[in-house]
Order: structure tokens, then C-alpha cells, then sequence
């Protein structure tokens, strides 16, 4: 297992010195869900939530968390990030229904964004919870993952499936 690299000799937390880091194009994509029941999935995906449309307000909410991950994940370096997507994919069962969420976030720079991205998926996961809450407060926020990675020294990460 490699070192933490947030930790000093001294055991002491630090944010990781990248400036001599190579800078390269770094892409990285991440997924999430949000599991309710039938109903709201419908409410949804009809534009009929008393709060407006869901799903571009959680797009929007998934970028701008994407794009402020440094001021809430302590030792994220601040990043200027080039691109950022949130995007939906509902699902209907005969029990209930899922919104997939899948966000990419790309760079060219010094250090990662994972972090970026899954951030992204989680703002877009809680901003359905906020909108939806009155229908459905058994929705279920899972499975908030990286699935991809490209750039940097460690090269390229794909998550394997089952």
C-alpha cells in the first residue's frame, strides 16, 4: 500500500506540493444515483415538482459543486477546470424508479480531478434529495463512485464491473 501523501514524516496533515508536478490533460469521470419511488421518478421526469425543474437544477448544482470542491474537501488544491458535464439517466422498475447520474470533469494541469467529479455527483444527488423531499423522504443517495481516470504519473484508472 503506497504512503499517504496528505501526511508529513511527522504525522502532520499537508496539502501535497504539485509544482513540479508535469502538467497533462486529466479527465475524470464519476456516477452516482438516487434511488425513489415510481411516482416521483414520474413527477420528475414530467417537469411537474413544485420547485421547478429537477434535473437542470441539480445539473446546475453539480457544476458549480464540481467547481468549488477546493473550498469543501480540506487539501484540494483550487483547480481551473475546462470542462465539467452532469448528466441524467432515469430509470423506471416495476418498484421504483432511479436517476443514474454520471459527471466528467476535465483539465489540463498539475494534478487530478476526481475529487471534481465526484463532487459534481454528489451536489447534482443532494440537489434531487432538497427538490423532491415533500414527495419521497425515502430516497435513497448510493453508489457515488470514480469510474474513470485518465493523466498524471499514475496514467489511466477504469473501474472494473462485476
Amino acid at each position: 500500500m503506497p504512503d499517504f501523501t496528505h501526511i508529513d514524516s511527522e504525522g502532520k496533515v499537508r496539502m501535497v506540493d504539485v509544482s513540479e508536478k508535469k502538467q497533462t490533460a486529466r479527465i475524470a469521470v464519476a456516477s452516482g444515483k438516487v434511488i425513489m419511488n415510481f411516482l416521483t421518478l414520474k413527477t420528475i421526469t414530467e417537469q411537474k415538482a413544485k420547485k421547478g425543474n429537477v434535473l437542470e437544477t441539480a445539473r446546475i448544482a453539480g457544476i458549480m459543486g464540481a467547481k468549488k470542491t477546493a473550498e469543501l474537501i480540506p487539501l484540494c488544491h483550487p483547480l481551473n477546470v475546462s470542462y465539467i458535464s452532469i448528466d441524467f439517466f432515469p430509470e423506471f422498475t416495476k418498484e421504483k424508479g432511479i436517476i443514474n447520474i454520471k459527471s466528467s470533469v476535465s483539465l489540463f494541469g498539475q494534478t487530478g480531478v476526481e475529487m471534481e467529479a465526484l463532487t459534481g455527483v454528489s451536489a447534482a444527488a443532494l440537489t434531487i434529495y432538497d427538490m423532491c423531499k415533500a414527495y419521497d423522504k425515502n430516497m435513497i443517495i448510493s453508489d457515488i463512485m470514480l469510474l474513470e481516470k485518465t493523466g498524471g504519473k499514475s496514467g489511466i484508472y477504469k473501474r472494473k464491473t462485476k
